[in-house]
């Protein structure tokens, strides 16, 4: 097979399979761009009895009528994410922003908190005595719905033992 056969050869085989190269290609095009924002983890967080809303809701659930004995645990997708104001001297662009400290009269030193994000939950299981009644039930997700902002599908209500 001299140079010219094999050369009609490829072309004869990139005419018969070019849409499905052209996919191909399009897929490894596609999967080199860059991803427009931070990926976030899917591994949640477990929060075991956290001193917050854990606790808040067990003692919440506890008084809600027909519920008995609570114990609620929250998964977190993301933690609470503080955003610390950062100093604009020059462009926007500018990649070298300085986070801006402020000292205190006792001479501590820290970053000035722009915003606090609370954070995102990822579900929640909940453990009651009252958990046979189907009402009781829907009143546990909606007030676990109410706190977390967690869809009712996010949310489980089993009977505790």
């Amino acid at each position: 097979m001299d140079h010219e056969e094999g050369k009609q050869a490829l072309m004869a085989f990139f005419k018969k399979y070019r849409w499905a190269a052209a996919v191909v290609l399009s897929g490894l095009v596609l999967m080199a761009l860059p991803q427009g924002q931070e990926e976030v983890s899917e591994q949640p967080q477990t929060v075991l009895m956290q001193p917050g809303l854990g606790q808040q809701l067990e003692t919440l659930l506890t008084n809600l009528q027909g519920a008995g004995t609570v114990r609620v645990l929250l998964t977190e997708r993301t933690g609470e994410q503080i955003h610390y104001q950062t100093d604009q001297d020059g462009p926007r662009e500018d990649l070298h922003l300085k986070t801006v400290v402020i000292t205190g009269s006792d001479r501590a030193q820290a970053g000035l908190v722009l915003r606090t994000d609370p954070p995102v939950w990822q579900g929640a299981v909940v453990l009651c005595q009252g958990a046979d009644s189907a009402a009781v039930r829907l009143a546990v997700v909606e007030a676990v719905t109410a706190a977390t902002g967690l869809t009712s599908d996010r949310i489980s209500v089993l009977k505790m033992k």
